[in-house]
């Protein structure tokens, strides 16, 4: 199987919607954060491993927690994951932090003060 296979891409959008929803509404854990999301997921071709992007909507030390949480409780995810989806392999799943919507939020910010910035600076030449 090819890792961009129409079956590996619908795998990992079937996983994705399980995990994020096993995250929100069947972990107890108070450390994991409300606003954790599932990014992405992406599962080997042989079903083995997946690696799974987490965002989460706060400071890094909500994020460190919620990265703590994740893995403590990784056993009960992995065992809800298994219950839900019928695969012959349940993956190992890899919790990695994902950076890309902070980011984007922030550039957009930067992006917002200079344009500001520039009117101001156009304003002040109008005059």
């Amino acid at each position: 199987m090819k890792k961009n296979s129409v079956k590996n891409v619908r795998i990992n959008g079937e996983v994705q919607k399980v995990l994020a929803e096993i995250i929100r509404a069947e972990i107890k854990d108070p450390r994991i954060h409300p606003f954790t999301s599932v990014i992405a997921v992406e599962v080997s071709p042989d079903l083995k491993t997946a690696k799974a992007w987490i965002s989460v909507l706060g400071d890094e030390q909500t994020k460190a927690d919620t990265m703590a949480g994740l893995r403590s409780a990784y056993g009960f995810i992995r065992k809800q994951l298994a219950k839900e989806m019928n695969l012959r392999n349940t993956p190992e799943i890899t919790f990695i932090m994902d950076q890309s919507i902070e980011y984007g939020v922030n550039m957009s910010k930067k992006i917002e003060d200079v344009t500001k910035s520039l009117q101001r600076d156009d304003e002040v030449q109008d005059e």
